[in-house]
């Protein structure tokens, strides 16, 4: 029996590009959930707080930072390993258990050996629950200082791997094994030290379904496609005595780069991927064009480390180049993983240098290249494919339970006992909305919502809707919009990170609670 951590929510990627506004890095406190304070008439984006009503005891909402995003056109699932399961390549694809197209979207550590307190089991639920991560890579240098095979200690570096994978496990991420060539140029120097390792992992995790190998980092140098063929064909066969059926990544000549040599000599195998780098500050065009004509001729492609900053690491951040490779990415269905979780003093760290905090990090503790990344990140929603509901399977009212229509001006009653689902329109937008639960508090009853709004027409920067009640309502706790309740009417308006709304896209995981009579409803016209 395979390992996977719990169930959690279905997080969907989308083909569409430009589904968000542009991200300016300067804003250093900007942040996926936006904590405002809350008042008894006014809740800002993302706040958490106690109204003092007894509305906090419903465990429903989404966590803090868990951040609405957008859907846009045909997609892709950013599924984690309680949803999906293992997965296999088919075609270009990867595709899990569950039959979703998966996209995997996360970062990568930076030497295990020089960076170890970032594996860390409060830091991989952080990325996965607050960053909308589904994949975290280990990088493992098999050479430099401290490398595994110039003098690092073997059985300590290789105990980390075990325990990032664990701390993954737990998390509900994939976990990408990195062999982590790079000054050893030519991945055959140290293949039988590969052999070994992949092979004693391989034995030793071959019950994880999120476990992924990527067999050799950056081939370099003078090094051909031929000799890494000949290097991965010996570890894969290794892992493949143990793991039938693991995904394995394999890198490509001239830092992975040529992944263009694949197209008419590929591995014989069914469940390989073959790595492209890009640092979005040195590569553009040319490299999107290269990567865009191998998918098209049906090569597997995993992003399985980029970056916003120049190929050296360091320099300047182009997040304009870095957004347009994202986008090219998305339309694709490419999975990637940036460089990286460290506070390293330099531009492609996730983490302000001289910061000593290995999890709970503020904006503050965010270097941009960290800003931006989870800002991008926050723009893959929580959902499902558009023109499907958003509500899970099996939580969808049927037939007269959806209330929709009825005599104009009549109240809609929408207790959590019902079930029901009042749609409405308002500001332009769709809207839906759903009691989740209902309880008394104090001579009052509380009622938590789920909001969701759709954009039927031209695309918006910026939005804001009414809600109709019966009666007064007093708003006590609201996340992932801004709130404010007149008498009977709740407003609602968009934050930063959900304003812009493309024409036929949706924001979801908008929810709020109110307090108001046993009788409370929804007047629909």
């Amino acid at each position: 029996m395979r390992k996977f951590a719990p169930t959690s929510t279905n997080r969907l990627f989308l083909g569409e590009k430009c589904l968000r506004p542009c991200l300016a890095l300067a804003i250093a406190t900007l942040t996926v959930a936006m904590a405002a304070t809350l008042s008894a008439c006014a809740v800002g984006a993302g706040s958490r707080a106690d109204g003092g009503s007894g509305c906090q005891e419903l465990q429903e909402q989404p966590s803090e930072s868990s951040g609405p995003d957008i859907t846009a056109g045909s997609g892709y699932y950013t599924d984690h390993p309680s949803q999906a399961g293992a997965l296999r390549v088919e075609g270009t694809r990867l595709v899990g258990q569950n039959g979703h197209d998966v996209v995997l979207q996360g970062v990568s550590t930076h030497g295990l050996a020089w960076y170890p307190q970032y594996v860390k089991a409060e830091l991989f639920s952080e990325l996965s629950d607050d960053w909308n991560a589904n994949v975290v890579r280990l990088a493992l240098y098999s050479a430099g200082d401290g490398g595994y095979c110039t003098g690092g200690d073997r059985s300590s570096l290789r105990q980390l791997v075990l325990d990032g994978v664990d701390r993954a496990t737990a998390a509900d991420l994939y976990v990408i094994v990195d062999w982590h060539t790079l000054s050893d140029s030519n991945p055959l120097e140290h293949v039988e030290e590969a052999k070994e390792l992949f092979g004693d992992l391989s034995g030793q995790l071959s019950d994880h379904d999120n476990v992924i190998y990527e067999i050799c980092n950056e081939p370099n140098g003078s090094t051909t496609w031929a000799d890494v063929k000949a290097y991965a064909q010996q570890v894969i066969r290794v892992i493949r005595k143990n793991d039938p059926d693991a995904l394995v990544l394999v890198g490509t000549p001239e830092w992975c780069q040529r992944i263009d040599e694949v197209v008419h000599d590929p591995i014989d195998d069914d469940n390989v991927m073959y790595t492209l780098h890009f640092y979005a500050a040195t590569h553009g065009q040319q490299l999107r064009q290269r990567l865009s004509d191998a998918v098209a001729e049906q090569v597997p492609v995993f992003v399985s480390e980029y970056g916003v900053c120049e190929a050296s690491g360091s320099g300047r951040l182009d997040t304009a180049s870095a957004d347009a490779w994202l986008d090219e990415l998305d339309e694709l269905g490419v999975s990637r993983c940036m460089w990286s979780l460290s506070n390293k003093d330099e531009a492609a760290s996730c983490i302000v240098p001289g910061c000593a905090k290995t999890s709970g990090f503020a904006a503050e503790d965010l270097a941009p290249a960290g800003v931006w990344l989870k800002e991008r990140l926050s723009y893959y929603v929580q959902g499902s494919v558009q023109g499907e509901s958003s509500t899970p399977a099996g939580d969808e009212p049927a037939g007269d339970e959806r209330a929709g229509g009825g005599p104009a001006g009549q109240a809609v009653v929408a207790r959590a006992a019902d079930g029901k689902v009042a749609t409405f329109e308002s500001g332009g937008l769709s809207c839906e909305l759903k009691v989740k639960g209902s309880w008394q508090a104090g001579e009052r009853t509380c009622y938590q919502y789920s909001l969701s709004v759709t954009n039927p027409g031209e695309p918006v920067e910026g939005w804001r809707i009414s809600i109709p009640f019966s009666e007064d309502v007093e708003l006590t706790d609201g996340w992932n919009a801004s709130f404010e309740a007149n008498g009977s009417a709740l407003s609602v308006s968009s934050v930063a990170y959900n304003g812009r709304v493309p024409q036929g896209a949706s924001v979801v995981d908008i929810g709020f609670q109110v307090t108001a009579s046993s009788e409370l409803g929804v007047v629909l016209s």
